[in-house]
């Protein structure tokens, strides 16, 4: 979502060919490629398979199909702006940032300060700020906040399952306003700042599992269906044997296949982001033109061609 006052000056500018800007593009949109036709067309029949019949699968599968639904709805949508923002940069034009590993956020905001940028931004600007922002009375700064995101959860669809998923999302963010004065106390009174790091991971991870439960809900094909995968995940009784079946069912060979390419990649993402976006420094030529041959060998290996439209295309 590009604003005008970036874009339409670059229509009017000229242009000029320059091969390092050009080759900076194309090494994006390889990017992109792969992300969207070896991860997130690759995982997506396993993740249809468990929300399709969630009755038919257990907690732990459940959880397993919604972890490989984040690292999809992730690797289409950021692979598909890294794919149209390399090619405007090859024509020339310079598109805004919409994804920065959004994974590896720490907190709620931080997560929409990485996440869909262009959408986040454009709420803020023409929404958020005209509500009046947090230049208001308190109440009035949450009910802002809570807003914004349940009409986010609307832009996605009429479903209820968006609308819980953007009601969520607003919850999520109210709340750590309203605990942030007891939580910044109680990490004095720990003493988190001698270990930052740690604290960091652990935030990483509470925050990652919060995402992963509202992908739950942005996913499920209806409100009933929540119902039902969330019995699945609150019995507790682990049994590992639906997994197993859901592994023969799509074969053993191109499950483990799949699920190594994800490792690879969710390890990957942090450096070769940036690496693709030309942010990162170059390890070598020959290291860099044996990561970018592996990247077309997988892509032309490994990607899952022929009818596989963009999740946000839906939108």
């Amino acid at each position: 979502i590009e604003r005008a006052p970036a874009l339409l000056p670059q229509f009017f500018g000229e242009v000029r060919f320059d091969a390092a800007r050009v080759t900076r593009g194309l090494k994006q949109m390889l990017w992109g490629f792969f992300k969207k036709l070896v991860i997130a067309d690759r995982v997506a029949p396993i993740v249809d398979q468990v929300y399709n019949h969630p009755a038919d699968h257990d907690g732990i599968t459940v959880i397993f199909a919604t972890a490989l639904f984040a690292l999809q709805i992730y690797c289409d949508f950021s692979g598909y702006s890294d794919i149209a923002i390399g090619a405007a940069r090859v024509l020339g034009f310079d598109l805004m940032e919409n994804f920065r590993t959004p994974y590896r956020s720490a907190s709620i905001r931080e997560f929409w300060s990485r996440w869909h940028i262009s959408l986040s931004t454009w709420f803020r600007d023409y929404l958020y700020i005209p509500l009046g922002g947090n230049r208001v009375l308190k109440w009035r700064w949450y009910f802002n906040l809570f807003v914004v995101f349940l009409i986010s959860g609307l832009w996605h669809g009429a479903n209820w399952t968006f609308v819980l998923w953007g009601a969520l999302h607003g919850a999520y963010l109210v709340l750590a306003l309203v605990f942030a004065p007891f939580w910044r106390q109680a990490e004095r009174k720990l003493g988190v700042h001698r270990i930052p790091r740690t604290w960091r991971f652990l935030n990483v991870l509470v925050t990652g599992l919060l995402v992963l439960f509202s992908w739950m809900l942005f996913r499920a094909n209806d409100i009933g269906d929540i119902g039902v995968m969330l019995a699945r995940i609150l019995d507790l009784r682990p049994d590992p044997s639906g997994l197993h079946a859901l592994f023969i069912e799509l074969r053993s060979d191109v499950m483990i296949v799949t699920c190594g390419l994800a490792l690879f990649f969710f390890l990957a993402d942090p450096w070769a982001d940036r690496f693709a976006k030309g942010e990162a420094r170059s390890p070598g030529r020959w290291a860099e033109y044996g990561w970018y041959g592996l990247l077309l060998a997988a892509t032309l290996l490994f990607g899952q061609y022929g009818r596989t439209e963009f999740i946000y295309f839906q939108f």
